[in-house]
């Protein structure tokens, strides 16, 4: 923990979350001199049995991970791949199924607890001998671009320098809005509720998803042996019901309306919940200023890309630096517009799906209802177009 005195870095993130630590981890040998401000210090939390938070990492960024160091020092036993999905519509007959066979991979991606992935992180952090700097328990104030650096001062007095400020620090960024970067932030008007079950059955590997009347999306994700974590993204009003609903009810709900498929259920970890919301700002760079993760985009869960995206950026601006050549100002605009270009496009695709999806969902019955389920009966008997559409979400 750094004392309130004025420190000059090469470059400052905002933000000590699994993106601004992987950034951290990945600028190792760059030459750079890196710091982390963040509120709290990151920790682990490690109350309870299984965490309700879970992310599926893509074999892409797997191997990113395994690169700085983080993907090592996962207990396997707290890994599960995705070897199959089977989607089905708000039809009966509408169905979609993936294969990482298919695809040429081991899985189509691989389900990891929060608490797993950020105990791995942090144990990379410890192993490099954590050069870098954590100021904490002191919230950023004020950020200040200049010609040649930025100042950032924290709310205990303490005044920062550094020639590129990074912002990891989430949906609501406060480095976005003091960079003035504009963002479109469009709430879905759904809350994803979560929790983690016990099953009768095997999973095998596969992970379910079935998109509901009302336009929810309820995923069954495999987690090791015979259990399950649930994302169920429903309408406000819908979620606030399931959240208020007895255990056993609220279980018995889940199971109907997973067709009951490894059922019996028995709960492991008590509801969470979060609100969904579409983030697009004016892009991912100002002067002296980068945005990385949720900072950078927000996206609609049912596809589980947010955090893959998140750490492509983490990747894609960490490269950009570390092969800067001779260009020793990390926050050179030459460097930032290529950082820009580099996630432009995969950003743009995956958020035009994802959003585009939801809304084919969200259009109600008559002719929208069957174009959508048609479509996926359609595309699952195209082997080929199906393979095409996976690449983006498995590298």
């Amino acid at each position: 923990m750094s004392a309130p005195d004025a420190g000059e870095h090469d470059v400052l993130i905002v933000g000590a979350g699994l993106p601004g630590l992987a950034l951290a981890l990945a600028l190792r040998g760059s030459g750079l001199t890196v710091a982390l401000v963040d509120r709290r210090q990151p920790s682990v939390d490690d109350t309870a049995s299984w965490d309700a938070r879970i992310y599926a990492i893509s074999p892409g960024n797997a191997q990113f991970l395994d690169r700085i160091g983080v993907w090592s020092r996962m207990d396997p036993e707290r890994v599960t791949p995705i070897e199959t999905m089977r989607i089905f519509g708000d039809r009966a007959g509408a169905q979609l199924d993936f294969s990482a066979f298919d695809a040429g991979e081991r899985a189509l991606a691989w389900i990891v607890e929060q608490r797993e992935l950020m105990a791995a992180t942090l144990g990379a952090w410890a192993a490099a001998g954590q050069p870098e700097t954590i100021h904490v328990d002191a919230a950023p104030e004020a950020l200040v671009r200049e010609r040649d650096r930025c100042a950032l001062r924290l709310e205990n007095g303490a005044l920062l320098s550094a020639r590129l400020v990074v912002g990891a620090d989430g949906l609501r960024s406060w480095t976005r809005g003091q960079a003035g970067i504009a963002g479109e932030l469009r709430p879905y008007g759904q809350t994803a509720v979560v929790a983690n079950f016990a099953t009768h059955g095997a999973h095998h590997g596969r992970a379910w998803q079935w998109f509901q009347p009302d336009g929810g999306i309820l995923a069954w994700l495999p987690l090791p042996g015979r259990r399950i974590s649930i994302v169920w993204s429903a309408p406000e009003a819908r979620a606030e019901e399931l959240l208020a609903l007895p255990e056993r009810e609220f279980t018995d709900v889940v199971a109907a309306a997973g067709a009951s498929v490894l059922c019996p259920l028995e709960p492991l970890t008590a509801r969470a919940s979060f609100p969904l919301h579409f983030m697009r700002p004016a892009g991912p760079v100002a002067a002296r200023v980068a945005l990385v993760g949720d900072a950078a985009h927000g996206v609609h869960p049912l596809a589980g890309q947010g955090l893959n995206l998140g750490y492509a950026d983490v990747e894609a601006l960490a490269a950009v630096l570390n092969e800067r050549g001779p260009i020793a100002d990390p926050g050179a605009s030459l460097l930032l517009g290529r950082y820009a270009r580099t996630r432009a496009l995969p950003t743009l695709a995956m958020q035009a799906t994802t959003d585009g999806l939801w809304r084919l969902f969200n259009a109600g019955p008559g002719l929208p209802g069957f174009v959508r389920n048609a479509g996926m009966s359609t595309l699952n008997r195209l082997p080929a177009v199906k393979s095409i559409l996976m690449q983006p979400a498995i590298r």
